[in-house]
Parts: C-alpha cells; structure tokens; sequence
C-alpha cells in the first residue's frame, strides 16, 4: 500500500506529470527560494526530491513580495519532446485586488536547463497548459474579479497558445463557472475516449476544499458537472485526520491505471467533523507541516465517469500501490556538515537567491557563515536558510561560533512560519550589561515577546536545538561540553500554521498563510555593518 502523505510538509498544489517509467510531481514555493520544487518517483510510493525549476532572479524576482505571496500553484506537463512548466507570481494577497502573472519555462530535460520566461497573462492564478491531440496548446487560469458585490472567483478562462509566436492567440473564453462549493480555481485539462475532462479546485484551500470534476466533448464546453460531485473533498466527513483535501491532478501509469495527486492537511486536533471557520478563525485546526501532497487511485465507471476507487469521495489514508517495479531511493543523511561547495537542496532562502555576498560554505571551510542582514520581519534582504519541517515530532541542532559586538547583532536557530510568526533562539548582546547572552523571543502576530531569562553565555561555541513534540516545541542549549539544558517555556506549534496566520474580518481575509513551519538558521545585523555567524553543522532528526 502507498501511505499518505506521499510528500509530507509544506508541498501544496502538486501537479503530477509521467514521462515514460518517470513520475514528477511540481509544488508551490510562495516567498521561498528557489521556486517551484520537484519530485520524482517511478513507482508512485517512494518520492525524492529531484530539483527546482526556477533558480535565476530574471525567472522570478520576489523582493518585497508579502507572505504567502510568489509561486502559487506550477503546472508541470511534457510534450514534443520537453518540459512544460506554467507558474503564477502572485504580488499581492489580501483586499479586493490580485496581481498575478503568469509564465511559461521550458526545458529539454527535468534537469533543465530552464528557459527564461515567457510572460503569458494577468487575469488570475493558477494556470496550467494542456497539449492536445492535434498538436494545439490550451492556456487555463482561474479569473479573478475585483469589483464589489461579485464573487472574487470568477470562473475558468481558456485561451490557445501559440508556441511558435511565444505568446496567447485567438479569444479568450470562460468555460466553467464552478459549482455551489464556489471558489473556483486550480484547472487542469485531460482527454479520454473522446471526453475533455476538466478537473478544479473549490471551496477554498481550507477545510471546506474540494476536488470538482466536469467534462464536455468540446474542449470550449459546455461541461457538464459530475453528478454526486465533488469527486473528492474531506469537508464534513472522518478521515483519520488527512484534511483539506482538494487542488488535485491526474496522471496515468503506463499500465493503465490512474491516480490523483492531491493537496491535504493534517490538523494537530482532529476529533471531527468539524464545523469549520467559526467567527473568522479555525478553532483547534492547525496544520504546522502545512499542505501536504497526497495520493489516491481513479477507477472508471461504464458511464465515463471517474470515482476514488472502493467508493465514496474520502482521501484514505492508505492506497492500493499501481504494480509498479518497486523503486526505494537511497537514505538521506540525517547531519549536514557543510564540507561541500553547494548549499543542501532541503535548505531554502526568502525570497532572493543564495550569494556569497550574505553566505558562505568557502570562506571558512566546513561551516556555513551568514553575514547579518535585515530582521526576521524583512520582506527584502533576510540572512536565513531553513528546511521544511516533515514530521510532528523532531528535533533539530546546530552549532553556532558569533561574537556580536552590538544588541542589533543577533544569530541563532529558528522556527519560523512567517515574517510575523516565528521564534528565535539566538546569541546577541544585553543592551544594559553589554555581556554576551543567549536570548528566546516569540513573534506573535508581529508582536515580539521573551518568554525566558536570557543567559549569559562563556566564551566559544554554543550548541542550539529545537524539539517539536506535536503540539509543542522547547528549545535547549548546551555549552562546553555541558548536557542540554532547556530555555523557557514549550512552545504552542499552532502559531506556525496556516490557520494561525489566516485572518477573516467580515467574509474577507485580512492575511493569509499558505506554506507550512520551517526550522533554520539566522543571522542579522540591524547596525548595518554584517557581521558574520558561522555554523558548524545542521541535523534534521524525525523522532516517534
């Protein structure tokens, strides 16, 4: 059996794409760097993660983009020959308006290289390219409308693709307005026995998610909705806790079978039903790792139809496997110790590259230095590499040489959500005494506060871990061979989530939180002259 979910932590909106005995799955990245993640299977149960797509700032410039702004919701096909990647810059989140572009990446292999892009359109998010049949290439996004009394999502926009011109041809037309779940978003095109099926997402990304399918036998419709839809939502209904269930994609195996890749969430709590959002907030739902990418396995009606195989339109938990060959993908070390040239590929930025102009692996051989640059609440220039957290329970240590000679100068290990919703163990300066001390502070809603005496530390070295036990984190140090001493208090995991960092006031979102908790390391200099940490390691340990 396959267990979900097939890619655990922050993986939303998976698109899943064959090539040959070759499976790959593309996720969202929003602010972090680089963009668009890829993963690879050939047997459907064991994914590793193979690359990125977008690496170069001419592809994506996300300097000044707020949270869970970026890269929503990639498309990744293959045809004639090359990848096809579509992906949607999101500038802005919140209020009545959305500005969303959308490109086009090409690559002759999945290790590319990727084109620079081709800008495409602005009218909504979450595109993808259809390749059909006659050789011609179909645009679909999701349209968005700003003016006051209309729901924001305003249907599903098909436009032709002119590879050769490399831009949109012909009219542009909307063909499917979506259901009663509303929401409309996520489309994604497929043809079978003379059907174009559309598939899309509604009822939000939250708990009321849904998988909507439609088909018509005219790639422009009209599509006639399946009947007992939604194909597959959680919404209302015991699941084992695998929530949040919609934004999916299809794919079939060269055997013949199909699948659905799926975005879900796994709350902290989870007694359900639940009723949902209630007064503007999630009570009791929090998804820290984020939204998850998970599986489950098509069968097809004599009518034409699709349904989650063994009945109903629950995500399961566990799923018959296709009969693939087994492919098991070597371990990944647990410690990284910064012996080679290239920053690990689980290590990610906001929202600008890695430079050597603000991290090195070269300049002091063995350990990662970090030249300190803007706060935590930056939205521009941030000294912070961190890696997805993948499991309710793990722990993660490093060792940190700092010698700051100011308050302002600060580095250290991080659980980090977003600009507004971390907490930082760090080294620093006492403002009064001027002594080196180690301080916890908590960003809470932007409101900063220190749970904890700081401590004032001896001279050298001083180890730093972060211990998440599934509702709660402590942070610990350790120095001079000392045993690991903890620091304040745990910690509440429900504020690096999605749902602590989603905002409604009166129906609208006020903020939005779209990725999932990251652990890493940090360094800032708010006096301007980057002085540098340097870290000795960086383990990721999933515990029971």
């Amino acid at each position: 059996m396959i267990t979900n979910p097939i890619l655990p932590g922050f993986h939303a909106d998976p698109s899943i794409c064959r090539v040959g005995d070759d499976y790959y799955i593309a996720t969202s990245t929003f602010e972090w760097w680089p963009g668009v993640r890829i993963h690879h299977s050939r047997d459907l149960k064991h994914w590793r993660h193979h690359s990125y797509a977008v690496t170069r700032q001419s592809q994506l410039d996300l300097v000044g983009h707020p949270d869970s702004a970026g890269v929503w919701a990639p498309c990744l096909s293959h045809a004639g020959g090359q990848f096809w990647l579509i992906y949607t810059d999101v500038r802005s989140t919140t209020g009545a308006f959305k500005d969303t572009h959308n490109y086009l990446v090409t690559a002759p292999s999945i290790d590319g290289p990727w084109s620079e892009p081709v800008y495409l359109n602005s009218s909504g998010f979450d595109p993808s390219l259809f390749h059909d049949a006659d050789g011609r290439h179909w645009l679909l996004n999701q349209q968005w409308i700003h003016q006051p009394g209309k729901h924001n999502f305003n249907g599903i926009l098909l436009q032709e693709y002119d590879p050769e011109a490399r831009h949109l041809v012909g009219p542009v037309k909307n063909i499917y307005a979506g259901t009663e779940l509303q929401v409309v978003e996520g489309p994604h095109l497929y043809r079978r026995n003379g059907w174009y099926y559309l598939l899309t997402a509604e009822g939000g990304t939250f708990y009321e998610h849904a998988v909507t399918l439609a088909r018509s036998r005219a790639i422009d419709g009209p599509y006639e909705t399946l009947p007992g839809n939604p194909l597959l939502t959680a919404w209302r209904q015991p699941t084992d806790g695998l929530q949040r269930s919609g934004h999916a994609s299809l794919v079939e195996t060269q055997n013949g079978d199909w699948y659905l890749a799926h975005l879900c969430g796994r709350p902290l709590e989870w007694s359900g039903p639940h009723a949902g959002r209630q007064n503007g907030v999630y009570d009791k739902l929090h998804c820290p790792l984020g939204r998850e990418t998970a599986i489950q396995r098509i069968s097809w009606r004599d009518d034409d139809w699709p349904e989650i195989e063994g009945g109903g339109n629950a995500p399961r938990l566990q799923v018959a496997e296709p009969g693939l060959p087994e492919h098991v993908f070597p371990a990944e070390p647990v410690r990284d110790d910064f012996d080679g040239k290239a920053l690990n590929h689980h290590l990610n930025s906001l929202r600008v590259a890695v430079a050597e102009s603000w991290l090195s692996l070269t300049e002091r051989p063995g350990w990662l230095r970090l030249k300190g640059r803007e706060s935590l609440m930056s939205l521009f220039e941030q000294s912070l590499v961190a890696r997805r957290q993948q499991h309710f329970n793990c722990r993660v240590e490093t060792r940190l040489e700092f010698e700051p000679e100011l308050f302002q100068q600060m580095a250290g290990l991080v659980a980090y959500y977003n600009t507004s919703n971390h907490a930082y163990l760090h080294v620093s300066r006492d403002v009064d005494s001027g002594k080196r001390v180690l301080r916890l502070t908590v960003n809470r809603d932007a409101a900063l506060s220190e749970p904890a005496q700081a401590v004032e530390l001896a001279a050298g070295a001083v180890d730093l871990a972060v211990e998440f036990s599934h509702d709660r984190y402590q942070f610990h140090y350790a120095q001079a061979g000392k045993p690991w001493t903890a620091i304040g208090p745990a910690l509440d995991a429900a504020m690096l989530s999605d749902e602590f960092a989603t905002r409604f006031v009166d129906g609208f979102a006020r903020s939005f939180g779209f990725t999932g908790n990251f652990i890493g390391l940090a360094c800032q200099d708010l006096s301007g002259q980057r002085l540098a940490a340097d870290f000795d390691h960086f383990s990721y340990e999933a515990r029971p």
